[in-house]
């Protein structure tokens, strides 16, 4: 693999490092909850998770084979 025959210069490293930008999150608000979250990301909310404004999974207990019974 080809290597540089000289050393390149601190200038021009930096010259090169200057479009490395941290950007920042983008954030989005819930339609169903209201909740803002990250795009493209599920959500908790009360025990709840949301993504796309449908419920994904829900933390609740379930529910024993004697309270079902009665």
């Amino acid at each position: 693999m080809p290597n540089p025959k000289r050393r390149h210069s601190q200038q021009r490293g930096a010259k090169r490092r200057t479009h490395y930008k941290a950007e920042a999150e983008t954030w989005s608000v819930d339609k169903v909850t209201g909740e803002s979250h990250l795009r493209h990301r599920a959500h908790w909310v009360e025990d709840k998770l949301y993504y796309r404004g449908k419920v994904v999974m829900d933390k609740a207990p379930a529910a024993t084979e004697d309270e079902k019974n009665q």
